[in-house]
Order: structure tokens, then C-alpha cells, then sequence
């Protein structure tokens, strides 16, 4: 079974985020700890506190053949990012796009009309769009009908990102599992085990991931970690979720790694 985690930020400068790691965080590094979890590939987010990040993450992606995919970004409110798109593709592991909007200056922009040249640009390009969408999760529904070639995922199964435990990080479930409704709707299983409220093997998060196993169904849940800010090694990551009893084996191989990379067109 190939291994394939749906989220990792590389960067080299900038001040990340205060859940991330206080320091720079690169693609050897990266590699090393893959290897030592026995995580085949990853699919780099650039970070937006690392203004080369895009950059950062092609060099990885041409040093480590194979083993890096990129969802880079752009700066959304610029009008010279819209000629970008039809050509994203043909940077060196660019697959898709990822975008959030943490920034108090960029919290309303899924809901003013500033992202909304996006969608069908992004729809006509081929590319896959992921996003943390924790507080505007029904408008990505609007969105999702609107544009049914348009493939989307929804970042960390929707958590509050501040909060822990079931009832409070994960208090937009019901608006997310019913997104399942739309095919081209994903959800990435990523950043599990710093919403737990409990220790390894982290059992509390069993019942966000089986309201979403039922939703979605094994191809459109991805696995993953959001290694920079996770409570425990990667290996933990691996194997807290290879041990979950009531997923078949079979399910697993497609969340684990083959489901994300037939979604954003991976050929490993």
C-alpha cells in the first residue's frame, strides 16, 4: 500500500503560524521523517508566511522524483493571478491549488465575490481546488453546484482549528458530510490528532472519521497530517489510523494514498 499524506508545508523563511513549528522546515527534513513513518509521497501546501514558498516546494518536487505533489497558490485579489491558471499545471509538480483564509483582511473573501473568478477558471483549467473552508462551508456548496467539473476538498474535515475534542472542533459536521451530495467534493482526514482531545491512538477521532467514512465513501476522504503542528510523530499519524478496526483494508488503500492521487491526477 502506498502511503501518501495530503498535507505537508515546507518553507525556508517567514514567521509561521503560531500551531506550526517556530522554525524553517524543509524538504530533506521532510524526507527523513517520511522515510522513518514509511510514508511514500506527500502533497506539498506551499505556506503563506513564506513568500517563495511556491518555489520551494517545485525545487522538492524536481530534487525527490516521485515523492512531493504540489497544490501551490497566488495571491487571489490580484488580477494579474488570473492569466496563471492555464498554464499552472506546467510547473514542475503543480497539480491544483490550495487556499485559506485565516487573515482577518481575507476572512470574508468566499463570501464578498473576491475568489469568485476563481471557480470557473480554475474548473476550465482542470484544476483541483483545496481549501480551509471551516467557517463558510454551506457557500462551498453553492459553489460545488455551480461548477459540477470542479473538483474541490475540503481542508482538516472542516475543524475549528483553535478548538480540540468532538463537539467543539469538529462543530460543522453536519454541514460538511452534507456536501457528500456533490461528487466533486473531497475531504482531506488531515490534522486528526491535533484535534483529539485524548492521547494515542487518539479513539476520540473515530466519530468525525466514521461520519465522513459514511458520507463519502473511501475515494473522496484523504489521509494526512499537517506534520508542522501535530501533538505526535508521524509514525503515530500512520499507524493511530491503520489500526482503526472497522475500515476495510481495501478502504484504507484508497484513503492512505491511492484516493488523493487519482483525485488531483498524481501518476506516480
Amino acid at each position: 500500500m502506498a502511503i501518501i499524506d495530503a498535507q505537508v508545508h515546507i518553507w525556508e523563511k517567514g514567521t509561521p503560524t503560531v500551531l506550526h513549528l517556530e522554525r524553517s522546515y524543509l524538504a530533506d527534513e521532510a524526507v527523513r521523517g517520511m522515510d522513518e513513518a514509511g510514508v511514500d509521497g506527500a502533497v506539498l501546501h506551499p505556506p503563506n508566511w513564506d513568500p517563495d514558498s511556491n518555489e520551494l516546494a517545485v525545487e522538492a518536487a524536481k530534487a525527490y522524483p516521485g515523492r512531493f505533489a504540489i497544490l501551490g497558490n497566488f495571491p487571489l485579489n490580484d488580477p494579474a493571478s488570473r492569466a496563471l491558471v492555464p498554464t499552472w499545471k506546467q510547473r514542475p509538480g503543480m497539480l491544483g491549488l490550495r487556499f485559506y483564509f485565516s487573515a482577518p483582511e481575507k476572512r470574508n473573501w468566499p463570501l464578498d465575490g473576491t475568489i469568485d473568478w476563481l471557480w470557473p477558471a480554475a474548473e476550465k483549467a482542470g484544476l483541483p481546488v483545496a481549501l480551509l473552508a471551516d467557517h463558510w462551508i454551506p457557500k462551498l456548496g453553492e459553489v460545488a453546484a455551480r461548477h459540477p467539473g470542479l473538483k474541490l476538498i475540503v481542508d482538516h474535515m472542516g475543524a475549528e482549528r483553535i478548538f480540540k475534542g468532538g463537539a467543539a472542533a469538529f462543530s460543522s459536521m453536519k454541514d460538511l458530510t452534507a456536501l457528500a451530495k456533490y461528487p466533486n467534493v473531497a475531504v482531506k482526514l488531515t490534522g486528526g490528532p491535533f484535534y483529539a482531545d485524548d492521547a494515542y491512538p487518539f479513539r476520540s477521532l473515530h466519530a468525525p472519521y466514521r461520519a465522513l467514512y459514511d458520507a463519502f465513501g473511501p475515494r473522496r476522504l484523504f489521509w494526512g497530517t499537517d506534520i508542522t503542528k501535530m501533538p505526535c510523530s508521524w509514525k503515530q499519524c500512520v499507524t493511530h489510523f491503520q489500526e482503526i478496526d472497522w475500515i476495510p483494508a481495501a478502504d484504507k488503500k484508497l484513503i492512505m494514498g491511492d484516493a488523493i492521487c487519482e483525485w488531483i491526477g498524481w501518476k506516480r
